[in-house]
């Protein structure tokens, strides 16, 4: 299973800011929209506020892009 390229990401990622929000209830709205759905910035944003590893922010990352693949 392939994740996303970035231009999806970026392209829908305003729809899924929602479910972003219920996956990492610690980040705020504003905080997930200036991500843009870049996958460094989110991780660094899960990192700090989480206290977790690099490797589970980007797993956390890659299962919730899975689950949430832009529709073409």
């Amino acid at each position: 299973m392939s994740l996303p390229s970035v231009d999806e990401i970026k392209g829908k990622w305003k729809q899924h800011v929602g479910d972003a929000k219920i996956a990492w209830g610690k980040l705020t709205e504003d905080e997930l929209l200036k991500s843009e759905g870049h996958e460094q910035k989110l991780a660094g944003l899960i990192q700090e506020r989480y206290a977790v590893t690099r490797d589970e922010a980007d797993a956390q990352i890659k299962k919730f892009f899975a689950k949430h693949k832009p529709k073409a």
